[in-house]
């Protein structure tokens, strides 16, 4: 506001001082020129020979200087902040960019070694995913033997009458299939004969005959099996064969579910049959027929008669039972053993009628045949080629 009354006083000056150059001016007006800070001559010339001179007070010059130098020094003090913003948002856009970057490399590093640990994270899964497939039955420890009892709660468990023993379950060292083979060495129950389970889990009775005759509907939970001609018990037999046949399979790499693995064991033949529906991949029993003949008659299996195909389990199991017979023929066969007849007899049993897995009740010959060692390795021979033909 101060500069501008400077600058009207200025032009109001100069206009006075014009009328007073072309037309003279009364005395009143030289008054109001001096007042204005104008010097007039009285006797005016030419308005072009006549100097114009135009005086401000001293203070208004003072102030007008002072203000153009405030004015430049805004111009100069506005330039320099702003030069100074900017090299201040410049500076900041770097360290912010470099803060981002930071902050990426960070967040690669995060993502990462977040990659690494889910990598890590899922081989530990799939180690442990491993483990839970190979010990799907509890904890394995190669070379191991572990007690096997039957659990009430498992079908057919709460038929058998004879059960406060237990099985014996095998794990092989090396070369491990993951495969058990069920074993079980006929008889060997004391006061077993005594005792009566039903012969079918529906209650129905025996369509044919065999140690307990067709039409009954109970029979011994464990007989006590026929004698060798020389008096030796089948019982003690078929064990000493079960245990040539488990290290014979041991050796393979089979894990072997031994049934009965002494001279007696308080598990009835559907206690015996339970557990190895629960535990193993098939059940071969081991027997020898009690024909009183005096030759040796040779090896067969006891295949499934028609009459109890269509009961469960026989329905849905039948055809396994009958293919894990013929391979157990033709191994021994092959082996050089002795088969009779077309290697295999028509004969209910309870084992047959209980069974949920691959299950056959083999004969290995009769009173008169050799059981020596040697004889019953060869045999164990054949009923592993066998058993690998299935498994």
């Amino acid at each position: 506001m101060r500069n501008k009354r400077k600058l009207i006083r200025g032009v109001f000056a100069a206009v006075l001082l014009a009328s007073v150059l072309f037309t003279g001016c009364t005395e009143e007006e030289e008054k109001q020129a001096a007042d204005a800070g104008i010097i007039v001559e009285k006797d005016p010339q030419i308005a072009s020979d006549i100097p114009v001179v135009i005086q401000f007070e001293e203070d208004d010059a003072q102030e007008a200087g002072a203000g153009e130098k405030d004015l430049q020094d805004e111009d100069t003090g506005s330039a320099e902040e702003e030069e100074e913003t900017e090299e201040t948002e410049e500076a900041s856009g770097d360290e912010e960019a470099t803060e981002d970057e930071g902050t990426e490399d960070e967040e690669t590093e995060d993502e990462e070694a977040g990659d690494g640990e889910e990598a890590a994270d899922d081989e530990g899964s799939s180690e442990e995913e491993k483990t839970e497939e190979e010990t799907a039955s509890g904890p394995v420890t190669p070379g191991s033997v572990e007690s096997v009892g039957l659990n009430p709660g498992w079908t057919y468990a709460d038929y058998s009458a004879i059960n406060s023993g237990s099985a014996k379950l095998y794990r092989a060292a090396d070369s491990r299939k993951g495969v058990v083979i069920g074993v079980n060495a006929g008889h060997g129950t004391s006061g077993g004969a005594s005792v009566k389970t039903y012969c079918h889990p529906d209650m129905s009775p025996k369509v044919t005959g065999g140690s307990t005759g067709a039409g009954a509907i109970k029979a011994a939970a464990v007989s006590g099996g026929m004698s060798f001609a020389d008096g030796t018990s089948e019982a003690s037999v078929a064990l000493r064969e079960a245990q040539i046949l488990r290290d014979k399979l041991l050796a393979k790499g089979y894990d072997v579910l031994m049934l009965r693995d002494d001279s007696d064991v308080q598990l009835d033949n559907i206690a015996r049959t339970v557990i190895a529906n629960n535990t193993a991949a098939c059940l071969i029993s081991l027997h020898w027929d009690g024909d009183n003949l005096s030759y040796d008659k040779g090896c067969f299996y006891i295949s499934t008669p028609d009459g109890i195909k269509g009961m469960d389990p026989v329905a849905s199991h039948w055809q396994q039972h009958e293919a894990l017979g013929r391979s157990l023929i033709g191994g021994l066969s092959s082996n050089g053993c002795k088969i009779h007849g077309g290697g295999s007899m028509n004969i209910d049993l309870t084992q047959t009628s209980y069974s949920t897995i691959p299950s056959v009740d083999i004969e290995l010959g009769n009173a008169a045949s050799a059981h020596d060692d040697a004889t019953l390795s060869k045999l164990a021979d054949g009923l592993v080629s066998g058993i690998t033909g299935m498994f």
